[in-house]
C-alpha cells in the first residue's frame, strides 16, 4: 500500500487556544514513536493563533489506524472535550 498523508486541521474556541495548544504537543513524541509515522507535524497560524495545523506522513492506511485508535489520541480527545471549535481532516495521497 501507498504512503499516506494526512492533513488534520484544530480550531481551538478563543478562550481555549493554550488549553488546545499544550494537548496537542503531548501527542508529538508518542506518535513520531509510534510504527508507521514518517513524520507528524505541528503547525501554528501566524495571523490566527486558534489554527493549528497538522501535516503527517504514515507508511499505510493501516498503521495511521492505529494511531486514530491509540490511547494517547483518546487522552488528547477527553482533555480537549468542549475546547475545539473546528476540527477537519484529510486523507491525502502524493501524486508528484
Amino acid at each position: 500500500m501507498e504512503k499516506l498523508t494526512i492533513v488534520a486541521n484544530v480550531t481551538a474556541k478563543a478562550d481555549q487556544i493554550d488549553r488546545v495548544k499544550a494537548e496537542l504537543k503531548k501527542l508529538i513524541d508518542v506518535t513520531r514513536a509510534e510504527e508507521g509515522c514518517i513524520n507528524y507535524d505541528l503547525h501554528q497560524d501566524n495571523e490566527n493563533p486558534a489554527h493549528f495545523l497538522f501535516y503527517e506522513n504514515w507508511a499505510s492506511h493501516e498503521l495511521w489506524e492505529a494511531h486514530m485508535n491509540s490511547q494517547h489520541l483518546k487522552n488528547y480527545m477527553a482533555a480537549t472535550d468542549g475546547a475545539v471549535e473546528l476540527f477537519t481532516l484529510n486523507e491525502m495521497v502524493q501524486i508528484a
